[in-house]
């Protein structure tokens, strides 16, 4: 789902055309490429990158906050003129943003909140996607235990979609109509942790579980393997759209995978790096807006992309967007999905 922030970016072509003729330098800092969305991250940045007639050079901390940092002193040394990080710790990317200041060199905090005003933060409405991950499950199961399984604690995405998460489910909880029967971070957002967390959940409460919000689909995942294991099959919430989610999805192991068009955003964030090289102010970049929802409430420029919810109802949408085939999306599907009939 496209909004029209995102429109906003993709239709100031002047971007990508006679004003990048000289060409720049944009160096792109990546946390990892666990996940499988952070290649289709990349391939759509590098093509708008490339189109704006600037080069893409991209280094892969691997989930080390130290090379992380290595990564991006080098990135500096090569003369980039503008910064794309996918932080993998938010505590210990600041001296990179001092590094970057210092050389003049402006930064895009991609995904992941580096709450720094000289950074331009560009993502999804991650409260929003925890919202829509309980939203969906919780309707599915309005009352029960429920399990939390989150992400890694060095991301601030955690939180948000924590809150996201309390906003559909709090008033349940207080009501006790909901009990949050475990809640648990999962190191490095790996599914094999999420799975010993839900694993470890099942046994303390004797498989007394009746629905999960997992904030990706990696750890979703790991969550379905250990409900099987039990014989169970709850309500169970994730986000990224991940191939193997929209199947569980349309088989009935996943009620919801939030699906954050990683196209979208991608090329977004290629054009927007492409005009702070530029020399763009972060304030004028298109369709940007005021966002002080971080830990130290520090005021940003930033943009936020509306996700989409994929469901039993809507598994087309997906298909007809060309991010996942019918053959992949509908193998095993159960009765009644729309898409796979």
């Amino acid at each position: 789902m496209r909004n029209a922030i995102l429109l906003a970016v993709l239709a100031a072509t002047g971007f990508s055309t006679a004003a990048m003729a000289e060409g720049k330098k944009i160096g792109v800092s990546w946390a990892q490429f666990q996940e499988e969305r952070w290649k289709i991250d990349e391939a759509a940045m590098k093509a708008a990158i490339e189109a704006a007639g600037n080069e893409y050079v991209s280094a892969d901390a691997q989930s080390s906050a130290e090379k992380q940092l290595s990564d991006i002193d080098a990135l500096i040394a090569q003369g980039v003129d503008a910064l794309v990080i996918n932080a993998w710790d938010k505590d210990a990317i600041g001296p990179a943003i001092e590094k970057a200041a210092a050389e003049g060199i402006p930064v895009v905090g991609y995904d992941r909140l580096i709450e720094d005003a000289r950074t331009f933060y560009l993502t999804f409405d991650n409260v929003g996607v925890g919202r829509i991950i309980a939203e969906n499950v919780f309707a599915a199961a309005p009352k029960g235990n429920y399990a939390i399984i989150k992400g890694d604690p060095g991301d601030p995405n955690v939180g948000f979609l924590r809150q996201g998460m309390e906003e559909v489910i709090g008033a349940a909880v207080a009501s006790g109509d909901i009990k949050i029967v475990g809640e648990a971070n999962s190191d490095g957002w790996k599914p094999e942790n999420a799975q010993k967390n839900m694993e470890q959940i099942l046994t303390a409460n004797d498989n007394k579980v009746d629905a999960v919000l997992a904030q990706n689909d990696g750890m979703a995942g790991g969550a379905a393997a250990a409900l099987a294991a039990q014989g169970l099959n709850v309500p169970l919430g994730g986000q990224d759209g991940d191939l193997a989610a929209i199947n569980r999805v349309a088989r009935g192991t996943q009620t919801v995978s939030v699906w954050k068009n990683a196209q979208d955003l991608g090329k977004a964030a290629g054009e927007i790096a492409s005009a702070l090289a530029d020399g763009t102010a972060l304030d004028a970049i298109p369709g940007a807006t005021k966002f002080s929802g971080g830990e130290k409430g520090v005021e940003m420029n930033a943009i936020l992309l509306n996700p989409t919810p994929i469901t039993k109802d809507n598994i087309n949408v997906a298909i007809e967007a060309g991010h996942i085939t019918k053959e992949q999306a509908c193998e095993g599907a159960v009765a009644g999905v729309k898409g796979c009939e």
